[in-house]
């Protein structure tokens, strides 16, 4: 079969791939072996693809192509190899949480959403590294060691998602899974330059949720382009009665509605007015902005009203931690990290009282959001307030001058976004000052998902190319297992 003349076939956007498996022109199986290549030539640069499910994604490969050549009716991602971060169950393939505690955890059924995907005809190809329960925005634990930056892999890749993000930009997959509380789709996205996008929660149902009624947590997907990402959420979305923010009605991702920038109107901010944004994002901001002001209808620098949101969300994320971890902190303190135990510990020390006073606070933010998205249609951001640093950096204490307040404040961009529960997504835009991936965020009013993927979409078209890492050095780089500091939490 052919593809197009210079291009592996693991490093065609998802979209395109499909197509061709369609025609009759890319078979399943060369576009796996090309997946499965890419990740032996690589991977152990960066250590993205933390368990690998070969075998029997190449059975998967042959049953898809054998599917095609009889003529079946085929799902919409019939064919294209997919990760699966680390905090999803998958049947028969190890799933560790980035936790020691479940090392040798190997689940007997997918969970609902990876069990969405494969019905959709996606091959999980393997599984994608994580933090330690997605606890902070740097993807190293116990159990598998740190994922570097696929352009620099001494650097963090970010987090929660951040194996996932390193897959897709290295060609190891089209497409891959993720999930977002402060930011773990868009941060890793916006490092690795590709996209990811965070629901409006209960889009993407999850139905192992501990705290169902909190729309802070969400599944989402990530991809190279914005359309390829509509297409994977075109099948990951879905009614399940067991997440009560789920939708009774599924909206149509695929193909993403077209938006003219020309009638768009948006509004500009470098940091929602509170968040702590370092210089050289700022500049790289600025330069994204620029390009995408004269396409508009209108243009405004402006934000709503964040007073509030890095209070309300410290005592709502620990209160989360508390939740889903404070048993494993009581049992095996010595078994779990320091941004495990640090959050449990401050859930502890929350009462009834900050709780409540936290969450008067969201709603009062979630309506002063709400009233300035009547006059604008999204709002554009940095995705974060970093340039990718050191791995081996537990969190930044800094950002240029500024002493952050707690190891998540450098997420603030992400945050303020989650904790009003509205969909964004993080869209490449170039490389910064640093030479590094930059993203910005495009977000917009609640249960408008498809209209901020079209709009998202439209802007992707104005903003510089997606950056591609150096292959090459990738090949001939040193294992990262090898570089001091690998494996552990901090």
């Amino acid at each position: 079969m052919e593809w197009p003349l210079g291009t592996d076939p693991c490093d065609l956007d998802a979209v395109e791939a499909r197509r061709l498996i369609g025609a009759k022109r890319l078979s399943p199986v060369e576009l796996l072996e090309s997946c499965i290549a890419r990740v032996e030539a690589v991977d152990h640069a960066v250590n993205a693809m933390v368990a690998r499910d070969f075998d029997r994604a190449r059975a998967a490969a042959r049953a898809a192509e054998q599917a095609v050549m009889r003529g079946d009716r085929l799902g919409p991602l019939h064919g294209l190899p997919v990760g699966i971060k680390d905090l999803e169950e998958t049947v028969g393939l190890r799933t560790t949480f980035g936790s020691p505690l479940f090392q040798d955890h190997v689940p007997a059924a997918d969970e609902a959403g990876v069990a969405r995907l494969r019905a959709a005809g996606a091959i999980v190809l393997g599984k994608t590294n994580t933090p330690e329960f997605g606890a902070g925005a740097n993807t190293r634990n116990a159990v598998y060691g740190a994922t570097g930056n696929p352009f620099d892999p001494a650097k963090s890749c970010a987090g929660s998602s951040g194996g996932s993000a390193v897959a897709l930009a290295t060609g190891m997959v089209p497409i891959a899974s993720g999930s977002d509380t402060g930011g773990s789709l868009r941060n890793p996205a916006s490092f690795c330059g590709v996209v990811g996008f965070r629901p409006t929660p209960g889009v993407v149902p999850h139905e192992r949720g501990l705290r169902g009624f909190s729309p802070l947590s969400v599944h989402g997907p990530m991809a190279r382009t914005v359309a390829d990402a509509c297409l994977m959420l075109s099948a990951m979305a879905s009614d399940d009665p067991r997440d009560p923010f789920a939708p009774r009605q599924v909206d149509t991702f695929f193909p993403a509605r077209p938006v003219d920038l020309a009638g768009l109107r948006v509004a500009f901010t470098p940091d929602f007015g509170f968040a702590p944004v370092e210089r050289t994002v700022r500049a790289a901001f600025a330069a994204a902005a620029d390009r995408i002001r004269p396409h508009v209808a209108a243009a405004i620098d402006g934000t709503p009203d964040c007073t509030g949101t890095d209070e309300s969300f410290a005592v709502l994320r620990a209160v989360g931690f508390l939740a889903g971890h404070g048993e494993k902190v009581r049992l095996h303190p010595d078994r779990v990290g320091p941004n495990v135990r640090d959050n449990v510990a401050e859930g502890l020390r929350y009462s009834a009282a900050d709780v409540a006073r936290a969450e008067v606070a969201q709603t009062a933010l979630y309506r002063r959001w709400v009233r300035f998205l009547q006059d604008v249609d999204v709002v554009i951001s940095p995705a974060i307030t970093i340039s990718p640093r050191s791995w081996r950096e537990l969190y930044p204490a800094r950002i240029d001058e500024i002493a952050t307040a707690s190891y998540f404040h450098w997420l603030a961009m992400a945050y303020a976004v989650s904790l009003v529960g509205l969909p964004a997504v993080c869209v490449p835009a170039g490389l910064d000052a640093a030479g590094m991936p930059f993203g910005v965020q495009v977000v917009g009013a609640r249960g408008a998902d498809a209209f901020v993927l079209a709009a998202a979409a439209a802007i992707e078209q104005v903003l510089p190319p997606r950056p591609a890492p150096d292959l090459a050095r990738l090949r001939a780089a040193p294992p990262i297992r090898d570089m001091p500091g690998f494996l552990g939490f901090a």
